[in-house]
């Protein structure tokens, strides 16, 4: 659908936060995202708006449609930013837009605009199905708190 990108601002779900640590090792760190009945493994990435978004986990956000590709979330105050522009936005792109909007994408297409990479979903197959076309609720969890609950 061509360039598109984050610009509404609207209030959504206050995050419901939790502490942890932030690790400075070089490796990625495993998180589950669930969407209704729907469960995807994701990736974050080694970076420091990763590791501030790390901290805030576990989350469930009331996120936003916008522009018919993504889901988008703003956070109350600013997150670490180290923007780029990517050129192409993949399905199952998580990132950061501006300071602290969060966008899930949910569809591929070129992009003019500049985001910082957070991670992304590791099979988003079907991720557009799971998100739907209006405004969705996400939840943002490690793996291990995910599989921790499970037993």
């Amino acid at each position: 659908m061509g360039s598109v990108g984050c610009g509404h601002n609207r209030p959504a779900a206050v995050p419901n936060t939790k502490s942890s640590t932030v690790s400075d090792s070089s490796k990625t760190t495993k998180m589950k995202i669930k969407i209704g009945d729907k469960v995807f493994d994701a990736t974050l990435f080694d970076n420091p708006t990763a590791g501030a978004f790390k901290v805030l986990l576990p989350l469930t956000l009331e996120m936003e449609e916008l522009n018919g590709n993504e889901k988008k979330y703003d956070f109350p105050k600013d997150l670490p930013t180290n923007a780029s522009n990517p050129k192409t936005i993949n399905n199952g792109d998580l990132m950061i837009w501006g300071s602290k909007t969060l966008v899930l994408f949910y569809k591929t297409f070129p992009t003019s605009y500049s985001y910082t990479k957070l991670g992304r979903i590791d099979d988003p197959k079907k991720l557009e199905a799971a998100v739907g076309k209006g405004d969705v609720r996400i939840t943002f969890e490690l793996a291990d708190s995910v599989e921790n609950t499970k037993q």
